[in-house]
């Protein structure tokens, strides 16, 4: 348990640092915005690049893993659709409600927590489950969002949305390790360290960022909604992963990677895609910043029932 505090404790830490230098002026808004560009475009995909490039697959990937991981989130879109019903949710509020029960926030916080806990090892099976995990949700919340939209075939953008998913970096650069992996080629040393020294500033500034882009003052306002998302989240998706990958006969160190991914807060995407395609972004906003928050416990919690 004591490991687990030392590691899940600083990550959040990080986070709340975050808020603090953006609440004294030191990551205004503008500075912010590049810096999760820089984190998104180039940093994150640096380091998912060269822990993949020279992997080995065959002993990294598990049919069975991928599974566990994927098949909760399906289960959790059509949950979060019923207790939405259930709970009385208008429509405006519905797509983004079931968006935000089961879209985690993998590339930040996700990958954090994989690479902090688990080493290098596991951040790289992490990472490579992340793929299929985040073309998994992009899809459904496209689908979730495009179902309960009010601008629906007038102003919503699916298209803008699906293309987010296409040009997804953390996607592009798994699939660029996997082509120069299967190639044989070696990494040069000098792509080597240029690669450690970018990706070194990817998970720091990733969780500075998180923590400056937090925002409180709409939770108030939205808790019917995000409450019961963040109990999905947080809760229900990872027992779920956590049933299935026992059922599959899996042994925690095969599953912990992708228990971690599915234990990750709301992502920050969310609140994009719910302006893109006609959602509620104060209730994304708010989504994410309250399951941020709560998972500093709920990561505790989970990882020391498992440990």
């Amino acid at each position: 348990m004591l490991h687990i505090l030392e590691t899940i404790v600083p990550v959040f830490l990080v986070i709340l640092v975050g808020a603090l230098v953006r609440r004294f002026g030191f990551l205004p808004a503008p500075v912010t915005v590049s810096l999760n560009r820089l984190v998104y475009y180039v940093a994150i995909p640096a380091m998912i690049f060269q822990a993949l490039a020279t992997a080995s697959f065959s002993s990294q990937f598990r049919t069975e893993v991928l599974l566990g991981t994927l098949v909760p989130v399906g289960l959790l879109f059509g949950a979060a659709m019923v207790l939405g019903r259930l709970l009385s949710i208008p429509r405006v509020e519905m797509g983004t409600f079931v968006q935000s029960s089961f879209h985690g926030n993998l590339g930040y916080i996700g990958f954090a927590v994989a690479f902090y806990l688990l080493g290098e090892e596991g951040f790289t099976r992490a990472s490579i489950l992340a793929g299929f995990l985040m073309l998994l949700q992009n899809l459904l919340s496209v689908v979730g969002l495009q179902m309960f939209s009010e601008r629906r075939g007038g102003g919503a953008r699916p298209g803008a949305a699906l293309k987010t998913v296409c040009v997804n970096p953390v996607i592009l650069s798994l699939l660029a390790s996997v082509v120069f992996n299967l190639s044989g080629l070696p990494l040069p040393v000098i792509a080597v360290r240029t690669l450690k020294i970018v990706s070194g500033m990817a998970l720091p500034l990733a969780l500075l960022v998180i923590g400056a882009s937090l925002s409180f003052g709409l939770v108030r306002t939205q808790l019917r909604y995000v409450v019961p998302s963040a109990g999905l989240k947080l809760g229900l998706l990872p027992a779920a992963g956590l049933l299935i990958f026992r059922l599959l006969g899996i042994p925690e160190s095969g599953f912990l990677p992708g228990f971690i991914l599915l234990a990750a807060p709301t992502a920050t995407v969310s609140y994009v895609m719910a302006v893109e395609m006609g959602g509620s972004p104060d209730q994304a906003s708010a989504a994410v910043s309250l399951s941020t928050l709560l998972s500093s416990a709920t990561y505790v919690v989970w990882l020391g029932l498992l440990r």
